[in-house]
């Protein structure tokens, strides 16, 4: 089973609402950062900038586009700041927890699975207390590839052991997570939590909520029975095709 990690287990939109809604004064410009981040994350995953880069750069545009002209130690500054912040803001989702204890005690082996930077995710993963769920960690930033590339989810389940078919990937980008993953020849789960509702495509399935997992994968994915308890050892259900 693999999980992404942002804005599936740890609620990282409304960290960063906070942090630039601290650093700010306004509550608006969400947006205007997930938007820019997305472009500049590309051309991370494109080859042409590091993280490191790309977090001062994503951070002086963001700045321009404010009407903010700051000079290349403000921006660092500013970063600086708003990491700081968010050290101290992130939080896991309710449902996170209970749902990764049910995947551990049935057996199954996990992998997070994430296009972010490997410094500040691993310290988010072990500051949350979910690095001991985890079987094996994928960072696109240790990686030099990020979901959607198959790639990505093929050295994942070799990680595992596992082949592609023998794995389910959930997060909560449709086109990154869902479709990237079935296209990568694993099970697909699009986590919904905005309730978006849009009509997932075929070999995509959807949950709103973590809460709705286990009985997608007792439904969809095993033939029969309900999980042992954590440590025991024994899968509790035979899973359709040695899917993990």
């Amino acid at each position: 089973m693999c999980l992404d990690i942002d804005d599936t287990l740890i609620d990282c939109t409304a960290a960063i609402r906070r942090s630039l809604h601290i650093l700010t004064g306004r509550g608006d410009l969400w947006p205007l950062w997930d938007l820019i981040t997305e472009e500049h994350v590309a051309l991370v995953v494109a080859g042409e900038l590091d993280y490191a880069t790309m977090h001062q750069r994503r951070t002086d545009c963001f700045l321009a586009e404010i009407g903010i002209c700051a000079d290349a130690e403000q921006v660092s500054s500013f970063e600086r700041r708003r990491r700081e912040l968010l050290d101290h803001s992130w939080q896991l989702f309710d449902d996170v927890l209970d749902c990764l204890e049910w995947l551990r005690a049935a057996g199954l082996m996990l992998a997070a699975v994430t296009n972010a930077s490997g410094v500040h995710q691993r310290k988010k993963i072990a500051d949350l207390g979910l690095a001991p769920f985890f079987d094996h960690v994928a960072i696109a930033g240790e990686l030099g590839v990020a979901k959607p590339d198959p790639v990505m989810f093929h050295t994942v389940c070799l990680g595992l052991g596992c082949a592609p078919t023998q794995a389910i990937h959930v997060g909560d980008k449709l086109d990154t997570d869902a479709i990237g993953a079935r296209d990568a020849g694993l099970g697909a789960v699009w986590l919904d939590r905005d309730r978006i509702g849009a009509r997932a495509p075929e070999g995509v399935h959807t949950v709103a909520g973590l809460a709705e997992l286990p009985e997608l994968l007792v439904s969809e994915y095993a033939t029969i029975g309900v999980p042992a308890q954590r440590g025991s050892g024994t899968p509790a259900f035979t899973v359709r095709n040695s899917v993990l």
